[in-house]
């Protein structure tokens, strides 16, 4: 798996670059004008807080998690751009974001970054000792991830655990203690997050094989799509095994299978390496989060 087997798209078309020039740039800088980071983180915190309460979470905790997601996806993504400076010019994707475009000044997007983390701490502060002690390793995940690609083939690992470190947060704040069979939610949405970056990945590989920035996508080469398979593979035997170890019934289970049924869309449409494709089958896993927590709570409403 070496970046010199990557594959060319089919019929190469540069994606066009975020512009959005209409929203304010602090808001572009946070990807307020962009929720898919957003959906994408919600679904799995809303699996975790079911599960950790069987199915019936706390209005308080709802609220909490919910705006907790908002505020640290757009600290991520502020850090991320901050991290990405000096190379975001010279993709043509992302040309146009704040930073590179000089409408917002570095030093300008770290006292955001820091503000964001401050509002994230008045709104962990408001559960309990475990689960504040747990936001800092979440805290540090979502910071260390964006420098990771200069490092490692593998940020979308940090990635993943950035994204999944809401599982033992939300039985934390429900429990005040983390159940043995939370790390099994969390595995799963650690690997669905590797394979959806991945993707993601997939359509600037081009860009950054030319600048030096290492990604999954460069890592599995030609295996790229046999490697994403593999990863959804697990994601639903995972969940899967989640589903039998917390007494879920048949509405969980056929919510898995309109997943699946989505992931083998996602290949369907992304098999020709097509940067557009590859972009649509990462915005897919939006519905991928949906059904299946849509399958959930239906189905602790059934059976409690």
């Amino acid at each position: 798996m070496t970046n010199s087997s990557s594959p060319q798209p089919s019929s190469p078309q540069p994606p066009a670059p975020e512009s959005s020039r209409a929203a304010h740039p602090w808001l572009r800088l946070m990807r307020l004008d962009k929720p898919i980071g957003t959906y994408l983180l919600l679904w799995p915190t809303l699996w975790a807080l079911w599960f950790a309460s069987a199915g019936r979470p706390s209005v308080a905790n709802l609220l909490i998690f919910c705006l907790g997601v908002i505020v640290m996806r757009a600290a991520g993504c502020v850090i991320n751009d901050y991290a990405d400076r000096h190379v975001d010019g010279d993709v043509e994707r992302t040309r146009l974001r704040p930073l590179p475009s000089g409408e917002v000044r570095p030093s300008t997007a770290l006292a955001l970054f820091f503000a964001l983390l401050l509002i994230a701490l008045v709104l962990v502060l408001l559960t309990n000792k475990l689960t504040i002690m747990l936001a800092f390793g979440g805290a540090a995940a979502a910071t260390l991830y964006p420098f990771l690609k200069r490092f490692t083939h593998w940020p979308q690992l940090g990635l993943g655990i950035a994204w999944a470190w809401s599982t033992p947060m939300a039985f934390a704040a429900h429990n005040n203690t983390l159940a043995p069979q939370l790390w099994v939610i969390f595995a799963a949405v650690t690997f669905w997050t590797i394979a959806f970056d991945t993707y993601y990945a997939m359509v600037d590989r081009e860009d950054d094989l030319l600048i030096g920035i290492k990604s999954t996508a460069i890592l599995f080469g030609r295996y790229d799509l046999l490697i994403i398979a593999l990863l959804q593979l697990a994601v639903l035997l995972l969940m899967g095994v989640a589903g039998v170890l917390f007494g879920r019934g048949p509405m969980y289970f056929s919510a898995l299978a309109v997943a699946a049924a989505y992931f083998i869309n996602q290949h369907l449409v992304s098999r020709g390496r097509d940067r557009e494709a590859c972009f649509k089958a990462f915005l897919s896993n939006h519905r991928v989060g949906m059904v299946i927590f849509i399958g959930l709570a239906a189905d602790y409403m059934i059976n409690p």
